[in-house]
């Protein structure tokens, strides 16, 4: 069987034991090939992949199970877990999302990240890698063209993700898709804050596509440079989002407060949508 005509679990040749099929999946696991929730094969497909017996397959999945990389449901199949999301323990999750000095030290963070990992991309880069950031950036466009935010903000985080990947370091890859999975589920910030932003959206595909045509390009230094340029607006657009949150709280304040005193003419309020304005 040759590399091309492989599947994901390769035969395993030698030792038949249950701690070999323990290895490969683990590896696929922390190569990220094998992402959380993930569905392995069925038992008998399976087995016969690795082509070893039932009872060993169930033995290693088992131990698997134990370690806390896979999950079984029954009569529902066999998962990846969720270890991504145990990188950063509830508690510290509740504590970053109650103190707003959080959202700047994990933008400052993200961006010496998303530098290094732009600039590993655009030396090690398989086709392959490039293959799928071209498509990704082709959906960004097409999601853009249509209007869609939401699949915007889907590709992005599938683009950055494709960048760890891309890197070849496996403490990077998993480390950053912590960092995604934060910012999907808006533990920082609103992420829809940033497209509030004057020409946002026209701006963030640019630099993704300057992000892209550097690690294409080869060009470690430019990608770089391009994916903390892409941060440090991320980072403005915040901050302008915040500011606006919080000038509209004190207006609003100030109007309370002047309507609540005696003799004062009422007026109409226009400013209560200021902070769903600032987040959608």
């Amino acid at each position: 069987m040759t590399d091309k005509d492989a599947g994901l679990f390769a035969q395993i040749t030698h030792s038949r034991t249950a701690s070999e099929v323990v290895r490969q999946i683990e590896l696929l696991i922390l190569q990220g090939v094998l992402r959380d929730g993930d569905r392995l094969p069925g038992e008998r497909d399976l087995a016969l992949d690795f082509d070893v017996s039932r009872p060993i397959l169930r033995e290693a999945l088992k131990e698997l199970e134990q370690r806390g990389l896979l999950v079984s449901q029954h009569g529902g199949g066999t998962y990846v877990a969720d270890i991504i999301g145990q990188v950063f323990s509830k508690p510290i999750i509740d504590l970053i999302s109650r103190h707003e000095r959080a959202t700047r030290d994990y933008l400052e963070y993200r961006r010496e990240l998303e530098g290094l990992t732009a600039e590993l991309a655009a030396r090690r880069a398989s086709e392959t890698d490039l293959a799928l950031l071209a498509r990704i950036v082709e959906d960004m466009k097409a999601a853009h063209g249509r209007g869609r935010p939401e699949d915007e903000l889907a590709a992005d985080v599938e683009f950055h993700n494709a960048i760890g990947e891309a890197a070849h370091n496996i403490i990077l890859l998993h480390t950053m898709r912590a960092c995604y999975r934060l910012l999907s589920e808006g533990i920082f910030f609103n992420r829809r804050a940033v497209f509030a932003f004057a020409d946002a959206r026209d701006r963030l595909l640019a630099q993704h596509i300057a992000i892209y045509e550097a690690i294409a390009a080869g060009d470690p230094d430019g990608a770089k440079q391009a994916a903390q340029a892409h941060i440090d607006f991320v980072m403005q657009a915040v901050d302008s989002a915040a500011r606006a949150d919080e000038w509209g709280r004190v207006a609003r304040l100030r109007l309370l407060q002047r309507d609540s005193q005696p003799g004062t003419p009422r007026v109409a309020s226009h400013e209560t949508n200021e902070k769903t304005d600032t987040s959608t």
